[in-house]
């Protein structure tokens, strides 16, 4: 019970501070992805606009449930992103249920909705919560695990679960039941400045299925020339190891404790990061605006990696259109690499009185169900959701061929990359532990003092340890 109560509080203190981007906190770093795609998109979605039957003023209070038997209420956050998804999917299934309503409470962050779900638990009483919310992929899995009586089981609703790829459903399925429809797609990109790489005499190809090491070669060789990183990452909250050993197909945790110190794979993968830092391939920023408007938007960089919701950064760059590329993340053996960084699924809570059409719109949306198509062509071109339904992605708009990045349908990419990312371990310490190993990197490059990286990444997990069992 202690460790329950403690990882609670820590979901509380450490929410703002996440990386989680498409399923993130309106404040702080976490903020930052949104409001980037929300500079990108948001005179596209004031031109393209879904029908809404949305509640436009951001509020704490999730709402309830209506009274009206074709109404359902959902809390959810960002007005430039989610909210425009939710918008869309109530458009798509009025073409079945024209009386169909939604009203949707717009909160100003995740940590909103999980503080209500977490009060509502406490006091046992669940009406104060509304039919739908959205709910991060980080954190569902311990409040489900905490409040079980909280949520609705939907492993009955037609959906063929077969079109989401395993890992994005591997948060929302819980000792194999399904309480989560998924929405946004945090499938991870690899972007390149192909115009760069080209002055270096390389092209897209030769940075796609190489080695960590030849990764660094090149780097090098670009960083000689051209003064550009080929990589950076915000250090305040680095996730760089987290996708670097998915792509591997292996996790931080095993067994539900940390797994890092002896860790071979582990140890290599860090060690990627610090010859890269040292070697000013990779550049470490210590804050998420730094990362974005002085590494990406401030043209440091012939290279981002991140979950795909970092493409609306990029893209603000207008004299760079034509010069980027996407591709998959590099291995320590060279095989072609998948990951995932961020995302968020829908849940319909114990306060639901209208099960049937709650489920229904999630199956008919979302789940890949008729309107699965028009939810997410419009969820995508008015607020840069990318379906995480591999049938959806298919649609002649996630087809076209994306101007900034050189004629490349990225849409489709992204959804055909997201079917092959890893089912790996999660677990609720999962932002502790990217802290502490956030430390033992610093404390192994030079500029951080050039300290012994297995020593440290044994500090990191004797540190994670003790916070477990405390």
């Amino acid at each position: 019970m202690k460790k329950k109560v403690l990882a609670l509080i820590m979901a509380g203190a450490m929410t703002a501070g996440m990386l989680t981007a498409c399923g993130g906190s309106a404040t702080s770093d976490a903020g930052a992805a949104p409001e980037a795609a929300a500079e990108a998109t948001e005179e596209a979605a004031a031109e393209e606009a879904a029908p809404a039957e949305a509640a436009e003023e951001e509020t704490t209070d999730l709402g309830g449930i209506s009274d009206d038997p074709n109404t359902l209420t959902v809390a959810a956050w960002d007005a430039n992103f989610n909210i425009p998804a939710l918008e869309a999917a109530a458009a798509a299934y009025k073409t079945k249920n024209p009386d169909f309503k939604l009203e949707i409470n717009t909160v100003s962050g995740s940590s909103d909705v999980e503080n209500a779900v977490t009060n509502a638990a406490q006091a046992g009483d669940y009406s104060t919560l509304p039919d739908i919310v959205l709910f991060q992929d980080h954190w569902i899995q311990q409040y489900v695990s905490n409040y079980p009586d909280a949520w609705k089981d939907l492993s009955g609703a037609n959906i063929d679960w077969s079109d989401f790829g395993a890992e994005k459903l591997s948060y929302s399925t819980i000792d194999g039941v399904h309480y989560g429809a998924p929405v946004d797609n945090g499938t991870a990109i690899f972007a390149y400045r192909t115009d760069i790489l080209e002055e270096c005499g390389y092209t897209i190809d030769d940075v796609t299925g190489i080695t960590w090491d030849r990764w660094l070669e090149i780097g090098r060789d670009v960083k000689e020339k051209t003064g550009k990183y080929l990589l950076s990452m915000d250090h305040s909250g680095d996730d760089l190891p987290y996708m670097f050993m998915q792509a591997e197909g292996l996790s931080q945790w095993k067994n539900g404790d940390p797994d890092i110190a002896g860790n071979e794979t582990y140890q290599k993968i860090l060690q990627v990061i610090v010859d890269g830092a040292n070697d000013g391939v990779i550049l470490l920023c210590n804050s998420w605006s730094e990362y974005t408007d002085e590494s990406i938007v401030g043209d440091q960089v012939a290279g981002v990696m991140n979950g795909n919701w970092i493409i609306p950064t990029i893209k603000q760059v207008a004299e760079n259109s034509g010069k980027w590329e996407l591709t998959t993340i590099p291995t320590l053996s060279g095989k072609e690499g998948y990951a995932s960084n961020g995302g968020s699924s829908l849940y319909i809570t114990a306060n639901c009185q209208n099960f049937d059409l709650a489920q229904d719109f999630l199956a008919y949306t979302f789940g890949g169900g008729e309107g699965a198509i028009e939810t997410y062509d419009n969820a995508l071109k008015n607020g840069g959701v990318i379906t995480c339904c591999i049938s959806a992605g298919k649609s002649s708009v996630y087809q076209e061929p994306d101007s900034y990045f050189n004629g490349q349908p990225i849409y489709a990419d992204i959804v055909a990359m997201g079917a092959n990312v890893p089912v790996v371990e999660q677990n609720d310490f999962h932002y502790n532990l990217r802290t502490a190993v956030g430390t033992a990197i610093t404390n192994a490059t030079t500029a951080g003092g050039g300290s012994d990286l297995a020593a440290e990444i044994q500090a990191a997990q004797d540190d994670i340890v003790r916070q477990m069992n405390l």
